[in-house]
């Protein structure tokens, strides 16, 4: 006769265990299979997650100043000493590529909040009150949007002044208008919906109806808009800074160093690319995940 001391049943506890290790494994496998499916996808977060790290955080990356002045290492090629090589005042591209992250990203961000919070207004205004409101609203959008968008944004920063902010608030007042337009469809569409009479025929006032109901299930599908405005952000901001309406000297910013670089383009053609191909890989990293976050909204 077998006894139970010889086989002892397994406990609770190690029944527990046993069925969350079993449920990690296969959590890591789904999250394994969906990285391979969607490496892009992962390497775009990847190239984002790098680029605001270089923002916030450049110490960890670069450990020179990017405005010490070298006077025997100007122009010197990429090397193990300078991955990036040294511009003509012998300061490392490299720490000048990492530290203008900072610059290029919050303005970026800034430009993606002035461009949401204008056009949420206008745009909530428009769809929630309508008739005359309505009119006025969308005709403002239309002159808006017939003007080419960085002509509107070099005349606005001309106006406000030279600097990265005021550069920042151009291209974030000229992207008003696009979300202004996207947020008036969606209050339009949240309107009509049955929690929002149901808020209304309770006695809820309209702006408690707009602020708490409308407006908060009227920003989820402005996502993919908020992803493709930021990587237009940066490059708009670069390029005013290549037009010296940005970034001053000696602030190291994305533009602004591939606008000291240029001179050197023939001669010294890493003073150009390797800013360049910085701007170009984290945007195109910011427009693969709109098209992700667009999938997903349509699925």
């Amino acid at each position: 006769m077998t006894t139970t001391a010889e086989n002892p049943a397994p406990s609770v506890e190690a029944r527990d265990t046993a069925g969350a290790a079993k449920a990690s494994r296969g959590r890591a496998i789904a999250i394994l299979l969906w990285s391979i499916r969607h490496w892009s996808v992962v390497v775009a977060g990847a190239v984002l997650v790098v680029a605001v790290l270089w923002a916030l955080v450049p110490g960890w990356f670069a450990h020179s100043s990017p405005t010490a002045i070298g006077a025997t290492d100007k122009l010197l090629p990429p090397s193990s000493a300078h991955w990036f090589g040294t511009d003509r005042l012998g300061r490392d591209q490299y720490s000048r590529v990492v530290h203008g992250a900072r610059a290029s990203l919050s303005g970026s961000v800034v430009a993606v909040l002035i461009g949401v919070a204008v056009g949420s207004v206008f745009g909530a205004l428009a769809g929630w009150f309508g008739r005359w409101i309505d009119a006025v609203v969308m005709r403002l959008i239309d002159v808006v949007l017939s003007i080419p968008g960085f002509l509107l944004a070099i005349t606005i920063v001309v106006v406000l002044g030279y600097g990265i902010l005021q550069a920042a608030a151009a291209v974030g007042l000229t992207s008003s208008a696009a979300f202004a337009r996207l947020i008036r469809s969606e209050v339009l569409r949240a309107r009509t919906s049955q929690y929002v009479e149901a808020a209304v025929a309770s006695g809820a006032r309209s702006s408690t109806v707009l602020l708490r109901h409308v407006v908060p299930n009227s920003l989820g599908p402005t996502l993919s808009l908020v992803t493709i405005q930021f990587g237009i952000s940066i490059i708009w901001i670069a390029s005013l800074s290549f037009l010296g309406l940005g970034a001053q000297p000696p602030s190291p910013e994305w533009g602004r160093l591939v606008a000291d670089g240029r001179n050197f383009l023939a001669s010294k053609p890493y003073l150009v690319v390797y800013p360049a191909l910085t701007v170009a890989a984290v945007v195109l990293a910011g427009n693969r995940l709109a098209r992700h976050f667009a999938e997903r909204q349509k699925r």
